[in-house]
């Protein structure tokens, strides 16, 4: 396949927006080559600037429950645009879609929107510090919870593909602040809580960690509880909040999320990707009494000229409605995602290639390694090289996943089983190829 615009279009942007893109993983270091240029999608599907239409897993990161330009948000977000795109003041479009994400998570009694998920991540941690009266957080490494400072220690996602998982520009005093520990190990929780007595504020996690593939908790067996239910009963007794990251998995995996799938209540969660629709936004919401400390009830600030911004919260309640209305989304989820994964793992097995994979709801991940995968330790055991092979070969064969290993893929209610078996076909003839070049090579 020939991408000519594609790459006369990156080198245009080159001279003017910094690497050439507006977020890194977008710009293919972690799978070699030149980024794709987008210019239209819609259902399942999405068409380059060369002309060529692919099957959609990346779903611009997860957001596009519904597929691309789903007319339900296309005319929400056309009419409120009609209406006026920003007025920095209040509108009931905002109570419409606080009043729907609480009712679909109960742990949410009050909310606060902002515009992204970094936003509303950096702005729970100050709210739990403010209402705990300490500095410390704890985070796993792995997880991935935006670009703030106290989150680029360890990190996972982009920082992770591109080398660099402690960003320069992190303060020494951020980072004596910021606790890492590995994702899935309740007993080094347990340990940094009993080495800083009265000095954590709050344990933030990506209860289905996505950002270094989709890495899934340890469930709770005859001996022991789970890994999400060893850390509430470490928060409850520390009297530190816990935070729920989902702004990936909610309204992704579950009506009510990870906590619904698990039945573990947090004290605060981040939200954001699927409530907007496709456009920029986040929140943050929890318990009543936490969310009192916010500013203008409390002391804790946070504001944002954009936030409640009329379009998005049209594209939210779009979505959230698509959804409340689908009584079977959900199960059908499980049975393509599963019907995915299932066919893949076959294919992967017929040319003899190492892998495992995770799933849940409308999330998937494939790993090329062997053993199993439970932390960052584990993922990083994983072939990038192949992986980049992999992807390459795919995007021949006109299906999109991430470009890179390191990301989880998304199915939205436009895919169907024409797209799954097209997909496993794809793989098939993309592992082939491979093997079929490498035996070349030993010969």
């Amino acid at each position: 396949m020939k991408f000519e615009r594609s790459i006369s279009a990156f080198a245009r942007a080159r001279k003017h927006i910094a690497g050439g893109v507006s977020s890194p993983v977008r710009a293919f270091k972690a799978v070699g080559g030149s980024p794709v240029f987008m210019k239209s999608g819609r259902g399942a599907m999405m068409c380059d600037l060369d002309g060529h239409e692919y099957i959609d897993y990346v779903l611009s990161w997860g957001p596009l429950v519904l597929g691309h330009a789903h007319p339900a948000v296309v005319r929400a977000v056309s009419n409120a645009a009609a209406q006026g795109s920003s007025f920095g003041a209040p509108t009931e479009a905002e109570s419409e879609l606080a009043e729907r994400i609480c009712d679909m998570m109960p742990s949410i009694e009050r909310i606060r929107f902002v515009s992204s998920g970094t936003e509303a991540t950096m702005s729970a941690v100050r709210l739990a510090r403010g209402f705990t009266k300490r500095d410390a957080i704890v985070k796993f490494a792995g997880c991935y919870h935006g670009h703030g400072d106290s989150f680029l220690i360890a990190a996972g996602s982009g920082a992770l593909t591109n080398g660099v998982p402690n960003s320069p520009g992190i303060t020494a005093g951020t980072a004596h602040d910021t606790i890492v520990v590995p994702y899935n190990d309740a007993d080094a929780v347990a340990r940094a809580f009993a080495a800083n007595p009265d000095r954590i504020a709050a344990v933030i996690i990506e209860p289905y960690a996505g950002n270094m593939g989709l890495v899934l908790p340890k469930q709770a067996t005859a001996s022991e509880p789970g890994f999400l239910q060893s850390i509430r009963e470490l928060c409850t007794c520390h009297g530190a909040v816990l935070i729920f990251d989902e702004v990936m998995t909610g309204f992704r995996v579950a009506r009510g999320g990870v906590q619904e799938r698990e039945n573990v209540r947090p004290d605060l969660t981040t939200l954001g990707k699927v409530i907007g629709g496709g456009l920029p936004v986040g929140a943050f919401g929890g318990r009543a009494d936490i969310m009192a400390h916010l500013s203008p009830d409390g002391p804790v600030y946070q504001a944002g000229t954009l936030s409640g911004n009329p379009l998005a919260m049209a594209a939210g309640i779009a979505t959230l409605k698509k959804i409340q209305e689908d009584a079977t989304i959900y199960e059908r989820f499980e049975v393509l995602t599963k019907l995915l994964c299932d066919g893949l793992h076959e294919v992967f097995s017929k040319h003899e290639i190492p892998h495992t994979s995770a799933r849940a709801g409308s999330m998937f991940c494939t790993f090329f390694t062997s053993d199993p995968v439970t932390d960052l330790e584990s993922a990083l055991k994983s072939d990038t090289k192949f992986y980049a092979e992999f992807f390459h070969g795919m995007l021949e064969h006109l299906v999109y996943f991430a470009p890179a290993q390191f990301e989880t893929a998304f199915i939205s209610t436009q895919h169907t089983t024409r797209e799954i078996e097209f997909t496993i076909a794809a793989a098939d003839k993309t592992l082939a190829q491979i093997v079929g070049r490498k035996e070349v090579v030993t010969i």
